[in-house]
């Protein structure tokens, strides 16, 4: 009796994870470059009652009783599907078309994003909202210093992250290019918080060129990518979510009058 609400606990336990997930993705509906999660529950051990036997001649064999000992959380699997396209305008902000994330570096620490929503700072740095430096293919900061001293009256991001700037009498040069990073397992990406990811074992090493070359996409300039949640799956979810642990708390309610009608026979 013991066993079925501990199994209960278990159904509860994982229905809510499921909830937690579903929540998160409907608050960042609307966040530029986010990526969907999805529960994925797997079966807890089994508790064998009996084993299997195996056939002989005089009779056939038999199976294995086992009893289930509830659920668990097994992963949280990563959508990486291209989010909507949103013009801004804005000739810093890059959007990827296809595999790949921008690189950044902050604090010492490579991070990847596919939030593209990028700012010139003070210094001439491409720049995350959180002040993470967008990195180039040689792997330093994206420096558009020369913005700033008014040589160039404008510049463009170009499909293969090339940056050119434009001088007053209509000459231009090559700025910088920025990079992007595939990965074996992009699944395997670790969130950091601020649309960001960092590598895991699981991830492997990050694979770093230009963009429209190779696996990895090209770019938008003027554009962000949005996120990928889809709103009405997500709302099925959590209907899905609050009737898995309405069931799973009946299933505890249940178990608990049978042991008051145990209780009972002794009175």
């Amino acid at each position: 009796m013991l066993r079925s609400l501990f199994t209960g606990i278990s159904g509860l336990d994982a229905h809510q994870q499921m909830l937690d997930i579903t929540s998160n993705n409907i608050a960042n509906v609307n966040t530029v470059g986010y990526k969907s999660s999805s529960a994925v529950f797997e079966d807890a051990l089994s508790q064998q009652l009996s084993g299997a036997g195996a056939a002989t001649t005089p009779t056939g064999g038999t199976n294995a009783t086992e009893v289930g000992l509830g659920v668990k959380l097994a992963a949280t699997n990563q959508n990486f599907t291209e989010g909507a396209a949103q013009p801004t305008g804005v000739p810093s902000n890059a959007m990827i078309n296809g595999d790949g994330f921008f690189v950044l570096q902050k604090g010492g620490e490579q991070l990847y994003t596919r939030a593209g929503a990028f700012t010139l700072d003070s210094a001439g740095h491409l720049v995350a909202p959180d002040g993470a430096m967008v990195e180039d293919i040689s792997g330093n900061p994206v420096d558009l210093s020369a913005l700033n001293t008014g040589t160039y009256k404008s510049y463009s991001i170009g499909a293969d992250g090339v940056i050119t700037g434009v001088k007053a009498d209509g000459t231009s040069s090559t700025l910088g290019q920025i990079a992007l990073a595939t990965f074996p397992n992009p699944n395997g990406l670790m969130k950091a918080g601020n649309n960001e990811f960092t590598m895991s074992a699981s991830s492997g090493t990050a694979v770093i060129g230009a963009p429209d070359s190779g696996s990895r996409g090209s770019l938008s300039s003027g554009y962000v990518e949005m996120s990928n949640v889809d709103l009405s799956q997500e709302l099925t979810n959590l209907i899905v979510a609050e009737r898995g642990f309405q069931a799973n708390s009946k299933v505890i309610t249940t178990s608990d009058e049978i042991l008051q009608t145990l209780v009972n026979l002794k009175q």
